[in-house]
């Protein structure tokens, strides 16, 4: 994996404020590059330094195996929930998840300003790739 592509995703992480979430999927737009996958691969190996549970799946569920632990971001930080999270936090069962359509995050323009600014990074690093490597002229 490209190392400047997982600093990306992280920068795009970093910036997603307490109570609020975005998809893998909305971090690969944000970026304009890769997918959630990509973004996952990222978050699953080097997202442990970074609130990693505000990145969900699209369904709103918290990263799979991490369920008791990302509830506990949650509630401390007043992120929107859906379902019985009450009880699992009691019993450790009941389904719950967060309501993304509530607790999705909507970037400021200054915020805008620095996602463009990862993001056109990402970008001149493949454009400078793709120039010297394809040989063409004009």
């Amino acid at each position: 994996m490209r190392m400047d592509y997982v600093q990306a995703v992280l920068a795009i992480v970093r910036m997603v404020p307490a109570g609020s979430a975005v998809s893998y999927g909305d971090v690969a737009e944000l970026l304009g590059s890769g997918g959630s996958r990509q973004v996952g691969a990222v978050m699953s190996h080097y997202g442990s330094g970074v609130p990693w549970w505000r990145i969900l799946r699209a369904s709103g569920h918290a990263p799979e195996g991490h369920d008791d632990e990302a509830l506990r971001h949650y509630l401390a930080e007043g992120t929107p929930l859906r379902g019985a999270y009450g009880d699992h936090e009691r019993t450790g069962k009941g389904h719950w998840r967060v309501d993304l359509s509530t607790a999705r995050w909507a970037p400021t323009e200054a915020d805008l300003d620095r996602i463009d600014h990862v993001a056109g990074t990402l970008e001149r690093r493949l454009h400078g790739l793709s120039v010297a490597d394809d040989g063409i002229s004009l």
